[in-house]
């Protein structure tokens, strides 16, 4: 086997991994969606407690330094399951005001979060598994018809928005990871990112078609400018890339 074929199969094996690990993360949402809520870490905050949740949203911003927005890509349940939807959302969010919706969210749900923490005294104690019941977050059907409402409005926002929807329009988690990535770029400190040589660019799409995003990853190629806000840093673009236009790895830059 050629040099060629090994990194091409190694590449396929990297997104067969990837996918299994969000299909796992989908699997395991009645023991893990309330340490990934919003929702719950308001309702700890306001009883001065840092829930599971608020512990993840600080890991997530100190984790993006370092590698940007792959918990988006490789282990959120939320975008495991709108990829697992995807065969039936073909077309993307298109550019504009739209993926500008999320930044209002989020800076009214973390002011909204500041004046419950204010109101409430500050934080005063920590419980990883505020909300659960021996650990797990699904424990009666009542929550689980609540989660599964806010699964079906997550679809519902995916296939009218495009693949990945929610991700590009409402999360207001992603910009959480968004501002720690905008902090690394600025110190320029080594972290995991894409990098690309236009010159070995065929302009065959293949990259921005393989985008769970909707990005126009050929555009960027074609710039050299790989750096991208809504960028989940999956691969998926590297690992498309019929010549190896795309490197998928930790950079200075």
């Amino acid at each position: 086997m050629t040099e060629t074929n090994e990194t091409k199969r190694n590449e396929s094996s990297r997104q067969t991994i990837r996918k299994w690990i969000l299909i796992v993360s989908f699997l395991l949402v009645p023991v893990t969606i309330f340490y990934t809520s919003p929702i719950i870490l308001m309702m700890g905050a306001a009883e001065g407690i840092a829930t599971g949740s608020m512990i993840l949203l600080i890991l997530l911003f100190i984790l993006a330094f370092f590698v940007a927005r792959l918990w988006c890509g490789w282990l959120c349940p939320m975008g495991a399951w709108q990829e697992i939807c995807s065969p039936i959302i073909q077309h993307t969010v298109r550019e504009g005001w739209r993926k500008y919706i999320k930044y209002g969210i989020a800076a009214l749900w973390l002011g909204m979060l500041a004046l419950t923490i204010a109101t409430a005294g500050g934080i005063r104690s920590v419980d990883p598994f505020y909300g659960t019941v021996n650990g797990i977050s699904i424990s009666s059907v009542e929550v689980l018809m609540m989660v599964a409402i806010i699964f079906g409005i997550i679809f519902i926002t995916a296939f009218l928005a495009g693949r990945r929807g929610f991700c590009n329009v409402l999360c207001p988690m992603a910009i959480i990871m968004i501002a720690g990535r905008k902090i690394r770029n600025l110190v320029h400190w080594p972290a995991l990112g894409l990098s690309a040589d236009a010159s070995r660019c065929i302009d065959c799409g293949k990259c921005s078609k393989a985008c769970p995003m909707g990005l126009d990853v050929n555009g960027m190629v074609q710039k050299e400018e790989m750096e991208n806000a809504d960028c989940i840093m999956c691969a998926s673009c590297a690992d498309a890339c019929p010549k190896g236009a795309i490197t998928y790895g930790f950079m200075r830059e």
